[in-house]
């Protein structure tokens, strides 16, 4: 009975993910650059996040506009599921394949904290997944203020508002994505339009929230 049932969504620590300082003074102290396009991968990689899907877009965008090359930077935080590796040899062979081993950054796994800071430097988060149960990521993202690009599966249409938080896919194909990216790189107040309302709607996902649903 539909009338009985009751949806109470999980929630993110709002303390921890919030817009801060902004994306400059994140990217200082990441060390990036501060004029770049970073399309951000975060999280496990396996096949089941997509991260070659990111990869796979980039090399469309770089084969299509060669310039490109010089304002893409590509980071890959996280490491392989079920492995103690460090860096997922598997992604950095096919980075080296697509011919952007130059654009893509990996690095080992961080703590919240540091998340949270690479959430903030980013231009967009990359969610091309084939599942998620309901994408905390995203959430944890759009609370840091930065918008999501996500494939529209499992809970990421409840997480990401479609063109107004973010923007997403249906599907798996890396020109659709090379194409959604490409917006980041043409509308350069984008991300800031998209990242300021991400960051009032993440709002609604905190655990306050959560817990008093639940109650």
């Amino acid at each position: 009975d539909p009338a009985k049932v009751a949806v109470v969504h999980p929630g993110v620590n709002l303390e921890r993910f919030t817009v801060g300082d902004g994306r400059a003074a994140a990217r200082a102290r990441l060390g990036l650059p501060q004029d770049a396009v970073i399309p951000l991968f975060a999280g496990r990689i396996q096949p089941l996040k997509a991260p070659d899907i990111l990869l796979r877009a980039v090399a469309v965008l770089v084969d299509r506009d060669p310039s490109l090359r010089r304002r893409l930077f590509v980071p890959v935080v996280g490491g392989p599921s079920g492995s103690g590796l460090a860096k997922p040899e598997g992604l950095q062979k096919l980075a080296a394949r697509l011919g952007i081993a130059d654009l893509v950054h990996f690095h080992p796994p961080v703590a919240q904290d540091g998340l949270a800071d690479w959430f903030r430097a980013a231009s967009v988060l990359v969610m091309p997944s084939y599942s998620e149960s309901f994408g905390l990521v995203a959430i944890e993202a759009q609370a840091a203020g930065t918008p999501v690009l996500a494939a529209e599966v499992g809970g990421l249409p409840v997480a990401v508002n479609d063109g107004v938080t973010g923007i997403l896919v249906a599907g798996h194909d890396p020109a659709d994505y090379a194409r959604q990216l490409r917006r980041f790189v043409d509308e350069p107040g984008l991300a800031g339009r998209m990242g300021a309302q991400a960051a009032r709607h993440a709002q609604f996902f905190g655990w306050d929230t959560a817990a008093s649903g639940t109650a």
